[in-house]
Formats: structure tokens, sequence, C-alpha cells
């Protein structure tokens, strides 16, 4: 079973909507993950139903995604359904005196992916106790850069 919810958050001395301009961009992903390395995002500016295919690496593992954008809501939210395991990855934007927190997180609702998505976690990734560790360090960095990206 997977963890129902990974998070992490970073607080970024920015405005709302220069944090957004960052997390939005899903086209620049590969700039910021370890592991997601590319979108892909179709159907001109991103908004609720847009949908991405997706590049992923992990050591010399690559396998592609899909994406539906199922939460948009500027300079506040954004979160994107993976369809291949029906985990929910996005960003929440809460302004605060020094900036803006930003809390990167994936949900699995009820602890549960696809049965294609357990069995490779569980045989090929390590199983979900090495596996979403690294993803949630993969969260921090990801976090960091949008950090610097945001603060130059």
């Amino acid at each position: 079973m997977a963890a129902p919810l990974i998070e992490e958050s970073l607080e970024i001395a920015g405005t709302p909507a220069q944090v957004w301009s960052v997390v939005s961009d899903l086209q620049r992903m590969g700039e910021w993950s370890p592991q997601c390395k590319k979108m892909f995002v179709f159907g001109g500016p991103v908004k609720a139903g847009t949908r991405t295919a997706n590049i992923n690496r992990r050591g010399l593992l690559i396998w592609p995604t899909t994406a539906k954008v199922v939460t948009f809501e500027p300079n506040k939210q954004i979160a994107w359904k993976i369809t291949e395991n029906n985990t929910v990855w996005g960003f929440v934007l809460t302004e605060t005196a020094g900036g803006v927190t930003v809390t990167h997180s994936r949900v699995a609702a009820d602890g549960q992916t696809s049965a294609l998505s357990s069995f490779l976690v569980d045989k090929v990734f390590g199983g979900n106790d090495s596996f979403e560790p690294e993803l949630a360090a993969g969260m921090r960095e990801t976090l960091g850069k949008i950090k610097l990206a945001v603060e130059g």
C-alpha cells in the first residue's frame, strides 16, 4: 500500500504571483524535478483539463506517464492526476509574512495506486519503503530549485 500523502513545504521570498508563474509552468518541470525529466503540455496555456505527457527517469529506468490538470486556482494551487497510477501531484501556495509557503504533494487516495504501479514499485523500484522517501527527497529538491528560480 502506498502512503496516502507525501508532502514537503518550503518558504519562498516572493509574491504568490511570482511563485505561481514558476510552479504553473509545467513545461519547466524537468528543470526542477529529479524524476520528472520533461512535461509536454498540450492545448495551449495550462488550465483545468490540460493534458500532459511526461518522461520520468530513475537511474537507468525511463518511463512515460500522462496526466490531466485537475485543480487550477491561479496564485493558490495546481494539481495534476497521473493516468497510469491514479496519484495526484501538485503545489499549494500559502501567503505568509515572509513570502509564500509552497507545499508540494503526492496524494494516493486511500493509499491505493493502480495494480501496474504497485507491481512496478514493489518489483522494480525496491518497494514503498525505499521509493517513497526518495519521492519526498525529490520534492525537497524540486522546492529548492523553485526557490532559486523565484528568488534569483
